[in-house]
């Protein structure tokens, strides 16, 4: 078998390389820059202090963290509607846990691990072992997990457990970011300890993702499950592992939601799993599976949150702006990435050719 026709060597040169993945990173973070400088440049007021930044990732924490878990189950060329019904069945459970019963915020941080955890145990086994469609099971998943918040309590409530408070009301110094209020007085710049929860995701499957094997074998099971298994990987247990870390990583976005917010609620996180999969094609991510980056999805979801409040900042603040916008933004992504296939299947093509070319020649 020549060496261009070999399986191992070609999964080997996209796992090693990964020029599709470091592009379209490139190109989300070039636009973010540039959105960026448009806001600063024409809607100077609030764009030039430190803080509206920090204010974005603050109000955005817990939509990284479910979109770092979407980006996981994309890459293995998956689906998870779901995580936007588990971070509000989260958010309640843990709202009725500590103010209706006065429970434990350790006890309760616990929880919301357990309701991830089960909720990415029994969709990974399903989508992995079961061989049954990821959309369907998850869009299952999601009704279940909206239904249960409803049973769990009907009503909206604030939470004024004393720990949880503590917790919720933390803030983290950034030195030297702070600037002057209207009246002259100086307010320091902060972030909560979502943002660290985030930031610490970000870094931590950045890591898992680009220097283990199992990170690898990601990129390996999304972009060609027969070359997968050719290769000796298991992509059975691969696929069920990223269904369970994106389950694992609902329940403590959830949980990162709930402490941002403060409350549960039978409406919280509506529309976050469509939020979560935006950013992560924004990012760079393909739909068809094999590409994609951590770092991507982190400028995806700022992207998108600043795009939101450049559009509320021109005075445009019906909410059917923002929805065009957003979809507009998503469109020229999907048409980019569309390139980059058409592009790969070429390159692929032309090996392929030349590799018949080499062995006629024998």
């Amino acid at each position: 078998m020549s060496r261009s026709n070999n399986p191992l060597s070609t999964v080997r040169r996209r796992i090693g390389k990964m020029t599709d993945t470091n592009l379209l990173m490139s190109i989300t973070i070039v636009v973010f820059l540039l959105m960026y400088l448009f806001a600063v440049l024409y809607l100077q007021k609030g764009f030039l202090k430190p803080q509206t930044f920090f204010n974005i990732l603050n109000a955005n924490a817990a939509l990284i963290i479910l979109s770092c878990g979407l980006t996981l189950v994309m890459i293995t060329g998956g689906i998870d509607i779901s995580v936007g019904g588990v971070t509000a069945l989260v958010s309640m459970s843990c709202a009725v846990y500590l103010e209706k019963q006065n429970g434990n915020l350790f006890l309760s941080m616990l929880m919301a691990l357990g309701i991830g955890l089960a909720f990415g145990l029994v969709q990974g086994f399903l989508v992995a072992y079961l061989d049954i469609q990821p959309f369907i099971v998850s869009l299952a998943g999601m009704f279940f997990a909206r239904g249960m918040t409803t049973i769990v309590h009907t009503n909206p409530f604030n939470v004024y457990n004393s720990d949880f408070l503590k917790l919720k009301e933390k803030r983290i110094i950034v030195p030297f970011m702070g600037s002057e209020n209207k009246h002259g007085v100086y307010i320091d710049a902060y972030i909560e300890i979502g943002v660290i929860v985030a930031l610490v995701v970000v870094a931590a499957l950045f890591v898992f993702l680009k220097w283990t094997k199992t990170g690898r074998s990601f990129y390996a099971v999304g972009g060609n499950r027969q070359s997968a298994l050719m290769l000796g990987i298991n992509v059975k247990r691969i696929t069920f592992l990223a269904y369970l870390m994106c389950g694992l990583l609902a329940g403590i976005g959830g949980f990162v939601y709930f402490m941002h917010a403060g409350s549960g609620s039978p409406t919280h996180a509506t529309g976050a799993e469509m939020n979560a999969i935006a950013s992560s094609i924004i990012g760079g991510t393909m739909l068809t599976g094999g590409v994609g980056n951590i770092i991507g999805t982190l400028f995806g979801v700022l992207s998108l949150a600043l795009i939101q409040q450049i559009v509320s900042s021109l005075g445009l603040d019906e909410p059917w702006w923002t929805g065009i916008t957003i979809a507009s933004m998503l469109c020229i992504f999907l048409v980019v990435q569309s390139i980059i296939i058409a592009r790969r299947k070429k390159m692929n093509n032309s090996e392929a050719a030349m590799g018949g070319a080499k062995e006629v020649k024998k």
